[in-house]
């Protein structure tokens, strides 16, 4: 991970999947970005809501292989506060599993730099919906 001059965008997501474990593919999918250097891992929580509503909180460096992630190493790095979680919980139906990872995007590093050194910064950042980009895409 670079210093805090040298770090891309980093981005705070929350994935969730009915069920209390996820499929292999997702981890597989994960584990092959990072291992490019795409992205670099900075944290990630994974919260199982059972049933009964009962929430099971593991962290990277717990067994998360349960939930069907494996292959992946995080920074040392606690990004995810209490809040966040609190947040997450309290948006969780019983029965559902929700992932958290909070990543670099390493391979804007350079980019980020750059803009810094011109005293440049990001003026807006969306995320376009993939509702929004498969109705445009039908239109053509």
């Amino acid at each position: 991970m670079g210093s805090p001059a040298t770090l891309g965008p980093v981005e705070f997501l929350v994935l969730t999947f009915p069920g209390t474990a996820i499929d292999e593919s997702v981890s597989a999918a994960l584990a092959e970005v990072v291992t490019k250097g795409t992205v670099t891992l900075l944290d990630l929580v994974v919260l199982s809501m059972d049933a009964a509503g009962t929430v099971t909180e593991r962290e990277i460096d717990d067994d998360i292989s349960e939930v069907g992630l494996t292959g992946l190493t995080a920074a040392d790095i606690d990004l995810v506060s209490d809040d966040d979680l609190d947040v997450v919980r309290a948006s969780m139906e019983p029965g559902t599993t929700a992932v958290i990872v909070v990543f670099e995007e390493t391979w804007a590093r350079r980019l980020a730099g750059a803009v810094r050194a011109a005293d440049g910064e990001v003026a807006l950042h969306v995320q376009v919906p993939r509702d929004a980009v498969d109705a445009v895409l039908a239109l053509t």
